[in-house]
């Protein structure tokens, strides 16, 4: 195989679906890297001590695509050596243990990719406008990201 056969590619999803890590870690295989880096972030079932029933995400999802394509830009400029980077989010009602977000790195050596996984969910979470619904068995709180740069400057 050529190396222009396996051009570098990102691959960014925002879907109702339920996600696939087996989807996603796929769409980072290269024969020319040693490494595929994931990161699952999944529903949990309580928070400070209260039961969660499910999570809801909503985003403004043309602004979302365009803060994670300068996401993979930054990364790809901090890591020339990146492969593919995926990027999928699920919208929407998201049961316990069900994946919120997966993101999966693709590079020669693992210290690329998992420096990068790490850069990705962190800028995510401050910059990407997705908001997380949090929903208890009497109540539910909007939740925002200590990260978000936009709830940070009001204070």
């Amino acid at each position: 195989m050529e190396e222009n056969e396996d051009v570098p590619k990102d691959f960014i999803k925002l879907k109702s679906e339920k996600l696939s890590v087996d989807e996603v870690s796929e769409l980072v295989v290269s024969p020319y890297c040693g490494a595929v880096s994931l990161f699952i972030g999944t529903t949990r079932n309580n928070f400070e001590g209260k039961k969660v029933i499910h999570l809801e995400y909503e985003a403004y999802t043309s602004m979302a695509e365009i803060e994670i394509k300068k996401i993979c830009r930054d990364v790809r400029q901090k890591w020339p050596s990146l492969k593919h980077i995926a990027v999928h989010h699920r919208l929407g009602v998201v049961p316990i243990t069900e994946a919120s977000v997966i993101i999966a790195v693709s590079s020669p050596h693992r210290a690329e990719s998992l420096e990068a996984v790490m850069y990705c969910i962190n800028t995510l979470k401050a910059s990407v406008p997705i908001w997380k619904k949090e929903i208890y068995e009497d109540e539910y709180s909007w939740k925002e990201n200590k990260e978000c740069f936009w709830a940070n400057s009001e204070k």
